[in-house]
């Protein structure tokens, strides 16, 4: 039986209520609603450490990032050269393996298994040669920043255009006698969240849904600062006016519509080139963005924003998997780390890592399982995180703060139960359950005494460093470049 072709798609800080067909009614998205149409989407996917580099790890390796002990953006070359990465696997057993676009790899360059990879320094050695297409990211805003900016290029020199065209380019001069795996993977929304013009066009401040506050988080100075630190560093969207954060969404809707529409070149070329029928689509994200949400920006805390993201997995269409998946939806909560184990399933590769999440996505959406979540994230602070049984429990070691949440009644978060008397005995089970993944996973947090380890004493407030991610076209250290 011929081998079937597998293109991972990525973008980079998409959080999950980002397509229209899923129910955002403003953004436009026609071709990930067609993914959804035409697959299986996972509406509960989650990242076990929201952020860059650890995420991209858990897809290469299947190791979650508190098992791999990489739960921040931390170098991650020993994980990925003691462990067999998911392109080294496949390039092994006879498929030609290729990146385009960002992987954050550390070196930039280590190919750790793919045959060939194009980078977005590439892209930008390749536009300062030719001033001609005009100069990328010449506006100043850093990458970390928020605040909305236009493209200083035009939407076909663009860096989302040049990573869709490099991916036609790969597949028109592939060699055919071999399938293939091609990880197509978008830097944006990630900020600088600079649309070209034509996208920021396509929508008004007006219609942009407002932040999300809860119980817990709309008075912004009283709520527990344990979970600001991110926002702190990053951008400090707290300073933001709710006119300015609708603009903040206004750029980040319009970097989603930009990768969206210039997926409709790739989808038409595949099915031109007659590979539809023998080809896998998967699309993701890294993890999310707050959004403002809850005073919130950016990442690596456990809201929904920051770690549930999308994830559809679209079968091949001459296959009888694509029939069984066509528009379902699966409730099942799902990680990262389980697409390692999906696309070596698919591709007919054994597993053989001892490490990783040994759930295959293609089957897995037949069952009615809900699996425990633990997630770790160690950068600006240490937060934690539990889910199981539809609840939510998240805590900062900064001031030892704690949240509860019933997801079922409660999906964005808005009503912190930690604090209520009738559910102090909920709280301790959750917090146990913590205590215990800890002990095996994070013994560094938990005290003499057994329980979690808080800061009190250290000072992690808005007078804390900042990181807004200044970076020019030039600096290729890490392609990190968006």
């Amino acid at each position: 039986m011929k081998k079937p072709n597998i293109i991972l798609i990525t973008t980079d800080q998409q959080r999950f209520d980002t397509i229209q067909a899923l129910g955002n009614d403003v953004i436009y998205t026609p071709h990930l609603n067609w993914l959804t149409d035409e697959g299986v989407t996972y509406t509960k996917a989650y990242a076990d450490c929201p952020i860059c580099v650890a995420s991209r790890t858990s897809i290469m390796t299947g190791i979650r990032g508190y098992v791999s002990g990489l739960s921040s953006n931390g170098n991650h070359s020993k994980i990925m050269t003691e462990n067999k990465t998911l392109p080294k696997v496949l390039t092994e057993n006879g498929y030609q393996t290729r990146a385009i676009g960002k992987m954050h790899f550390e070196p930039a360059r280590a190919n750790y298994g793919f045959e060939h990879m194009e980078l977005p320094m590439d892209y930008y050695r390749m536009m300062q040669r030719n001033y001609n297409n005009g100069v990328p990211k010449q506006h100043g805003v850093g990458e970390n920043e928020v605040e909305p900016v236009i493209s200083t290029v035009e939407e076909t020199k663009s860096l989302t255009y040049w990573i869709v065209d490099r991916s036609i380019e790969f597949l028109e001069t592939r060699d055919e006698t071999r399938p293939f795996f091609l990880w197509t993977s978008f830097p944006k929304p990630h900020p600088p969240l600079d649309p070209c013009f034509n996208y920021w066009n396509l929508y008004e401040t007006d219609d942009m849904p407002d932040p999300v506050y809860g119980d817990w988080s709309e008075d912004f100075e009283n709520m527990p600062k344990g979970f600001m630190q991110t926002t702190f560093l990053l951008n400090n969207v707290n300073r933001l006016s709710p006119k300015q954060i609708r603009a903040v969404k206004r750029a980040y809707y319009a970097c989603i519509t930009q990768i969206d529409y210039t997926l409709g070149l790739l989808f038409a070329r595949l099915r031109e080139l007659g590979l539809d029928d023998n080809t896998y689509i998967i699309f993701t994200s890294d993890h999310g963005d707050m959004q403002g949400d809850h005073h919130m920006g950016a990442k690596m805390t456990f809201f929904e924003g920051s770690a549930h993201v999308p994830m559809i997995i679209k079968a091949p269409t001459g296959s009888d998997l694509y029939k069984e998946t066509k528009g379902v939806r699966c409730d099942n909560v799902v990680e990262l780390s389980y697409l390692y184990n999906t696309i070596l399933s698919v591709a007919g590769v054994e597993n053989n890592s001892e490490k990783s999440e040994k759930i295959d996505l293609t089957d897995y959406f037949k069952t009615k399982e809900n699996r425990e979540f633990y997630g770790v994230c160690k950068d600006a602070t240490e937060i934690y995180c539990v889910m199981c049984d539809n609840f939510k429990y998240t805590y900062s070691k900064a001031f030892g703060q704690q949240l509860l949440f019933n997801m079922q009644n409660d999906p964005m978060e808005k009503q912190n139960l930690a604090d209520k008397e009738e559910y102090r005995e909920i709280v301790e089970k959750y917090r146990n359950i913590l205590i215990q993944h800890a002990k095996k996973y994070n013994p560094e947090i938990i005290n003499e005494t057994g329980d979690l380890i808080s800061e009190q004493g250290v000072e992690k407030n808005e007078n804390s460093r900042k990181w807004p991610g200044f970076h020019s076209i030039k600096f290729e250290k890490l392609d990190v470049l968006h």
